[in-house]
């Protein structure tokens, strides 16, 4: 199903050099807000069984740091990333030192993902993103120490912001997209740099099932116009995201079925041109570690 490697495949590179990720991540927000100890041992397992990269939500400064670290303490070789950490709520200076402090403690294991986010969602600070991203660069460059640029990763969805991750970043790590937009980001961001896009699963061979659990979790995302806008630029129309989402449109954006199904959706991904795909299991319970979930696509996809 998937290269010689598979989950255990690395990207190459020193720790000096690039935070590393595999093949395959998890994308968790029950890893960022969950109970403490659930998350400690559902962070160890993943390791176990062979996950390369946890990916966690930045939501608010104030405890992301000591969420990175549960994880960070309770594995001992797993990546941990932010997918992502928003330029409006966490202050540059503060993520630079902040990314110091992790990046000596746990040497080549934290890869530091940044966003812009939404305008519904940051109000009136949002202004020019790629103008601000841009300055949010230019402060972790001229911090002490600086951010190297091997170590961090921008969500990139339009092509400026793609040229912008290609020239100032270690790559890009884009949410809800599908394997048509990853073969364009490739082509923007070229054969070196780190594309890692997100893809949500629902383990539901029931298409009814499965696409009404994938329509309750796309519903806040469906008023997002940075990501309707990049749906239209691959190829939807804007009828295909109204009313909940069209069968056509939840279908490209969600991998639903049996772990051989959704192992096929994360192979495409991978053939479009990722390095490296973050998988997010989507359930009827969005509070729920879905532990099951992935330790049967872990025996699969490995």
């Amino acid at each position: 199903m998937f290269p010689a490697g598979g989950l255990s495949r690395m990207l190459g590179g020193s720790i000096d050099q690039v935070a590393p990720t595999g093949a395959i991540g998890v994308w968790s927000p029950q890893l960022r807000e969950g109970n403490a100890h659930d998350v400690a041992e559902a962070a160890a397992e993943l390791e176990q069984v062979g996950y390369a990269t946890i990916w966690v939500p930045g939501r608010e400064h104030a405890d992301l740091e000591a969420r990175l670290r549960l994880l960070l303490s309770a594995t001992e070789r797993i990546t941990v990333a932010t997918g992502i950490v928003s330029i409006w709520t966490h202050p540059a200076e503060a993520t630079a030192a902040l990314q110091a402090r992790l990046s000596s403690e746990f040497p080549g294991r934290f890869l530091l993902g940044l966003g812009v986010s939404h305008a519904p969602a940051v109000g009136d600070r949002y202004r020019k993103p790629l103008t601000e991203m841009t300055r949010y660069l230019e402060t972790l460059d001229a911090a002490d120490p600086p951010v190297p640029r091997s170590e961090r990763v921008l969500a990139a969805l339009a092509p400026r912001m793609l040229m912008l991750a290609r020239e100032r970043a270690r790559g890009s790590h884009p949410y809800l997209v599908t394997p048509e937009h990853t073969r364009t980001a490739r082509e923007a961001l070229g054969p070196d740099a780190l594309l890692a896009p997100e893809q949500t699963v629902v383990l539901e061979e029931a298409a009814d099932a499965a696409r009404a659990i994938a329509r309750q979790w796309l519903a806040r995302y469906l008023q997002l116009p940075n990501y309707a806008d990049n749906w239209v630029r691959t190829g939807f129309d804007r009828a295909d995201i109204e009313n909940g989402g069209s069968d056509r449109l939840v279908d490209a954006l969600v991998a639903w079925g049996d772990v051989e199904a959704i192992g096929t959706k994360i192979a495409a991904q991978r053939a479009a041109g990722a390095d490296h795909v973050a998988i997010q299991v989507v359930t009827s319970d969005p509070a729920q570690l879905p532990r099951e979930q992935w330790r049967r696509l872990a025996d699969a996809l490995r």
